[in-house]
């Protein structure tokens, strides 16, 4: 495939990627017990937009499907989307800087240190006292900007950050604080299945005041990916060459560790952990569009969201009318796929 090829693929991938984002929040809307056809669904949504809204007619629905479709099930999917574009951004950031595809957004430690500031908040505040249904996610992201905080300063040596070194601190850390979460987990009692689920990633139960809460961490991290995903491009010719460029490396670390950290913290926070989403979608999305961060980083987002929409979906229907954790949706599909990629990166024509 010629160079004038490539950018022609590049283009249509990100022009399609939106529409098939769209066609499948409207599509996963739909399922739950409460059938609801998707044209009712999407002429609910079209209703809804300003100016447009007016000139739609009303359909033939009960009158509390636009209920079940706005205060349950709408932003459920809006929550998925978020999270599922929030890990894969900064998987491709957390590739891309470490030079490493086998990184995601968990090598730091960040979400365990989230899932056990969590584990801490459910057993001590009963996630309902204090700050009310903030005082969960809150903790959590908390914990888990601690966590990437003290990993980043093991890993410093002077001025400078070896990008090895964060990567095994990282997993040590990692290690260390699921240690403590189990530890939690095993002494809780009565609160342990609500932990376990929790650990697993799941958005049983999350509304709207969940997206609010993570909204405005998720715009503020991927914009400052967004900013920096030129410079990400020659990172990856090395950091010395990089260096002779003009690039700030140590000061381009910090921001997109933060942004990384910010990110993927505030996700664990409303949704749990939840693997492979991170690891998968950038590796797959670098295969169809390049390695050029400024397409990788939107269209990898953008199908995170989708692929995470339609794995929460999975979860509610596929042992109906009892739930699976989105997490071991991720797992089964991410572990397969990942052994397949493994595979397909040592044949000899790939």
């Amino acid at each position: 495939m010629n160079q004038h090829d490539r950018i022609w693929r590049r283009r249509v991938i990100l022009f399609i990627l939106p529409g098939v984002l769209g066609v499948t929040v409207v599509l996963c809307t739909t399922i739950g017990p409460a059938g609801i056809a998707f044209t009712d669904v999407l002429t609910m949504l079209l209703r809804r937009i300003p100016w447009i809204g007016s000139l739609i007619p009303r359909g033939e629905w009960p009158a509390n499907y636009e209920t079940i479709v706005f205060q349950m099930r709408l932003a459920r999917v809006i929550l998925a989307a978020l999270v599922g574009a929030g890990l894969a951004a900064s998987g491709v950031v957390l590739q891309g800087l470490l030079i490493n595809p086998m990184a995601d957004p968990y090598i730091l430690g960040i979400s365990q240190g989230a899932a056990l500031g969590a584990t801490a908040a459910m057993l001590s505040l009963g996630g309902t006292i204090a700050l009310g249904i903030y005082s969960v996610p809150l903790v959590a992201f908390l914990c888990g900007l601690a966590t990437s905080i003290i990993v980043y300063n093991l890993a410093r040596v002077g001025n400078r950050v070896q990008m090895s070194t964060l990567l095994l601190a990282g997993i040590a850390a990692g290690l260390f604080l699921s240690s403590i979460t189990s530890y939690l987990m095993i002494t809780s009692g009565q609160n342990a299945h609500q932990i376990l689920f929790w650990m697993i990633g799941g958005f049983a139960g999350r509304g709207w005041d969940h997206v609010k809460i993570l909204l405005p961490y998720i715009l503020t991290g991927y914009f400052l990916m967004h900013l920096y995903a030129r410079k990400l491009n020659v990172i990856l010719l090395g950091e010395e060459p990089a260096q002779h460029l003009g690039i700030d490396v140590e000061k381009m670390k910090k921001i997109l560790l933060a942004a990384a950290t910010l990110t993927t913290a505030s996700a664990v926070s409303v949704s749990g952990v939840i693997a492979f989403v991170g690891l998968i979608i950038p590796h797959a999305v670098r295969m169809l569009v390049g390695p050029d961060h400024r397409i990788l980083l939107p269209a990898a987002a953008l199908t995170g969201a989708i692929f995470l929409i339609i794995a929460d979906a999975l979860a509610r229907v596929a042992a109906a009318p009892e739930e699976i954790p989105v997490g071991i949706i991720t797992a089964l599909c991410g572990g397969p796929f990942f052994i397949y990629l493994l595979r397909k990166r040592n044949h000899p024509g790939y």
